[in-house]
């Protein structure tokens, strides 16, 4: 299967290697389709003036304490440090992010420590990069030090297996609730939010729920038909968040039982999103907003997003260390740091929901974000837990009923 990776090398710089990644392995938004869709658009006149990014908020500079470690952390860290610089300034990350979400992570990781020389991301599907690890590991060796992904099913089966999830208690865990660790040594990098994401030249009566978004699609069936697009659930991402929708939320089967029948399914938000700046698809439901907030923000207003209030489902990402990482204290560092306050100062301006107090400022999204949109009462958590086979083959069954 294609895939893409980059190195990371240089303090602040980063360089790219093509890939040929596919649509659904895309958590942030290709900006070449994206600008082509937005060519396409002009060429129809549907836009008046396209913004090219100037005029999005600046993220002011993140402010890094080069070798220093917050005062709770334990007294004998100099020593993980010490041994992480014997491990040769190396790490390599299978992560399902792109580079945008990456690269501000991964270059404030260098400001932190300037002895990290390379850090190499292959960006892999949320699931492929578990399957990965073990074929690896059954032929002999993974040079996987970290995992990232929003796989929850996936992420539950993977660590509940023996010697894959290395045992490490981070610090930082007292300092970011009860909602940080996911599973045993499993940590919530970001918390993303679902969004509702429209084209406002299609529909200009946005839609602040699901309810009200099943009453604007029916109100002229043929007008909506193959305009609403939904996330393919027989896809990990697709069917997490859609499960979770509903067993978070049961009544949104009556809104799902009106809205899916004018549907066609796709395999990644940024996909999604195309089409949606396209106006191919008038509006979606449950796509990412961390692939959405940039395309927001070059839109000139032609797409929106919203979080719904009957239910914003909220899906973690998480990050762990993986049993066998060649880089094993190099990895505890990286991922201390990326749950510290200025690693989340960092995934929130690589788009992501940070999750932690304190973490704000101009361009930078968060959960609190969120919470001041819709209530803490209306947030659909979703859980890193299996699903039997069975209740996953019934709940796909019924999903699948409605859209025929």
């Amino acid at each position: 299967m294609a895939r893409s990776s980059h190195v990371i090398t240089g303090t602040a710089g980063t360089a790219g290697i093509p890939g040929t990644a596919s649509a659904r392995r895309r958590t942030a938004l290709p900006r070449r389709p994206l600008a082509a869709a937005f060519a396409a658009t002009l060429a129809l006149g549907t836009l008046a003036a396209c913004g090219d990014g100037d005029d999005a908020p600046k993220v002011a500079e993140n402010k890094i304490s080069a070798g220093q470690v917050p005062e709770y952390y334990p007294a004998d860290y100099a020593d993980l440090i010490a041994e992480a610089k014997k491990e040769g300034g190396k790490l390599t990350v299978y992560s399902n992010l792109g580079d945008e979400n990456m690269a501000p992570v991964v270059r404030d990781f260098k400001k932190k420590y300037d002895f990290i020389e390379t850090v190499s991301v292959s960006e892999l599907d949320s699931d492929e990069l578990f399957q990965k690890t073990l074929s690896e590991n059954a032929a002999g060796s993974s040079p996987a030090d970290l995992l990232i992904s929003s796989a929850a099913t996936a992420w539950a089966d993977f660590s509940g297996r023996k010697n894959t999830v290395l045992t490490y208690e981070s610090p930082e865990l007292s300092e970011l609730g009860d909602s940080a660790e996911l599973l045993p040594s499993v940590y919530s990098l970001s918390q993303d939010p679902m969004t509702i994401a429209y084209n406002t030249t299609l529909m200009e009566t946005p839609p602040t729920t699901l309810t009200d978004l099943a009453k604007i699609v029916t109100s002229d069936e043929d007008k909506y038909k193959n305009k609403v697009t939904v996330r393919d659930p027989e896809g990990s991402f697709g069917f997490t968040v859609t499960r979770a929708l509903t067993e978070g939320n049961p009544e949104a089967w009556d809104d799902l039982e009106k809205i899916l029948p004018l549907t066609r399914p796709e395999t990644s938000s940024g996909t999604q999103l195309e089409k949606i700046v396209a106006g191919e698809y008038t509006a979606g439901f449950l796509i990412s907003a961390s692939p959405a907030y940039p395309v927001v923000e070059d839109s000139a207003g032609l797409v929106k997003i919203v979080f719904p209030k009957d239910g914003t489902v909220v899906l973690p990402r998480g990050i762990g260390i993986a049993a066998e990482a060649p880089h094993p204290a190099t990895s505890k560092l990286f991922l201390d740091f990326a749950l510290s306050e200025e690693g989340q100062r960092a995934v929130a301006e690589g788009g992501l929901a940070s999750y932690r107090e304190g973490v704000e400022g101009q361009g930078l999204h968060t959960y609190q974000e969120v919470v001041d949109a819709v209530g803490e009462e209306n947030i659909i958590h979703v859980k890193y837990e299996p699903v039997a086979k069975n209740d996953a083959d019934a709940w796909l069954e019924r999903f699948d009923g409605l859209r025929k």
